[in-house]
């Protein structure tokens, strides 16, 4: 009886989390789309481990005045690249190849094949030049292609640097090694990721972009600041390994879950997943196999971006945090994921503000004007409050933009009071707050202190 309790009770608590993010995020979101002037954008975040958010903003298509729904699939671009390292981390823990084969193993006749190793091919490390570096769809990308042709234009060619010596972004490296995952599974990538990754994660919707659906969203362009103008969609074969995939963010999501639990690879793949790739020299690359590595707000991240014709997507995961976050839009030519994705970002990973201190953020900014409510203080904290003292808050806080959080450090009894410290975020800098706060709830003491 005790553990169903627990369990109604851990349930409710999350749904209340929910509640709250929700809360937080719509007005966010609806307000950059609006401003943006993009038809559409899609979110999921992951919360500790479970889907704690997703919703559609916006026109899945114009002309039809469509909805953008949960279910409307996007194109995901270059976050596809993290589904072709997986597959070879796949064959590899099947034995059907390692990281460190070289490319001559299965394709001999390509440029510097036998110093060229599958690591670098997924590390971008590799030397082949890229193959599709604008950010435009141009004529030739209208038409159909093959992987082989790509090779045979793009692979043969010398190569740009020294096997392992540069990192340079390379699509071309992600069509070798698709067609590696051919030949060594005896399937295609997409049939091979289908059968070991989207089918047993439940992934309905996600498949070759170029198997186009009802319910996909419309590619849109824009030209410098203009309107949304509908696009050409890249011809069959273009992205095979780079850029191929196309699905909704909450099954994206799906991937990142079981991503973050560690459930699709081996503990040690995720360890080779993961791992920065370092250059000959010993300097670093901030790249690990498909995926950027980093930092965001103090929190370790693994991540990537897309962009393929008229879409733009961004897939961030803070695994020890067990949080990620997504974003989708199906216009290119503006930066609106980049923006929502840190704002989400922000959202989740810095703790919400406590209902005091909603009153510690209006005493602070009403210091950045330079005055207080002095009801809410003592004696003696009107005393320290003198003009001066408030000339100064008010010129030096006034100075750093915005007051963008308030969040609860620490809190503990000292001299018959309650001790609180706060981390205050302003537009340009964050600050320590130090306050002392007596039983009827006036302020004893409430320093701004500088954080270096």
């Amino acid at each position: 009886m005790m553990r169903i309790l627990l369990f109604f009770l851990a349930a409710a608590f999350a749904l209340a989390q929910d509640a709250n993010l929700a809360a937080r995020l719509d007005p966010k979101i609806s307000s950059a789309l609006a401003a943006s002037g993009a038809p559409s954008v899609s979110v999921a975040v992951i919360v500790d481990g479970r889907l704690a958010y997703a919703k559609a903003f916006g026109k899945a298509d114009l002309a039809g005045n469509r909805a953008a729904t949960t279910e409307t699939r996007y194109a995901i671009g270059s976050v596809s690249k993290q589904f072709t390292a997986a597959a070879i981390l796949l064959l590899q823990e099947e034995g059907k190849l390692t990281l460190d084969d070289k490319v001559a193993k299965f394709f001999p006749d390509l440029t510097r094949a036998s110093e060229v190793s599958i690591r670098q091919l997924l590390s971008h490390t590799s030397g082949y030049e890229d193959y599709a570096p604008q950010d435009y769809i141009i004529p030739d990308w209208t038409k159909p292609t093959t992987s082989a042709a790509i090779l045979n234009g793009w692979a043969k060619k010398p190569l740009n640097y020294d096997p392992g010596a540069k990192w340079q972004y390379s699509n071309t490296g992600y069509v070798i090694a698709a067609e590696i995952v051919e030949k060594a599974s005896g399937v295609s990538l997409v049939d091979y990721v289908r059968a070991h990754i989207l089918q047993p994660l439940g992934m309905s919707s996600a498949g070759d972009c170029s198997a186009l659906v009802p319910n996909d969203a419309t590619a849109y362009t824009r030209f410098a600041l203009g309107p949304p103008r509908p696009v050409a969609r890249e011809g069959s074969g273009w992205y095979n390994g780079a850029g191929e995939l196309c699905m909704t963010p909450v099954d994206l999501a799906k991937w990142d879950i079981a991503f973050i639990e560690k459930r699709i690879l081996s503990v040690r793949s995720y360890a080779e997943f993961t791992r920065e790739v370092k250059l000959a020299d010993g300097k670093g690359t901030r790249y690990a196999l498909g995926l950027m590595v980093g930092e965001s707000n103090g929190t370790p991240v693994v991540s990537h971006g897309g962009e393929v014709s008229g879409f733009l997507a961004d897939n961030e995961v803070f695994p020890v945090k067990r949080d990620a976050v997504i974003v989708c839009s199906n216009e290119d030519g503006i930066n609106l994921i980049g923006s929502i994705a840190k704002e989400i970002a922000r959202a989740i990973l810095e703790p919400a503000e406590d209902p005091a201190a909603a009153q510690v953020r209006g005493i602070l900014e009403g210091l950045q004007q330079g005055h207080i409510d002095r009801s809410l203080f003592t004696s003696n904290a009107n005393a320290y409050f003198t003009d001066t003292a408030l000339g100064d808050f008010g010129s030096s806080l006034s100075a750093l933009g915005k007051l963008e959080s308030v969040t609860p450090s620490s809190q503990q009894l000292r001299g018959g009071m309650t001790h609180l410290s706060y981390r205050a975020k302003f537009e340009k800098k964050t600050v320590g707050l130090n306050i002392y706060r007596m039983p009827d709830g006036k302020y004893e003491q409430f320093m701004v202190m500088e954080q270096l």
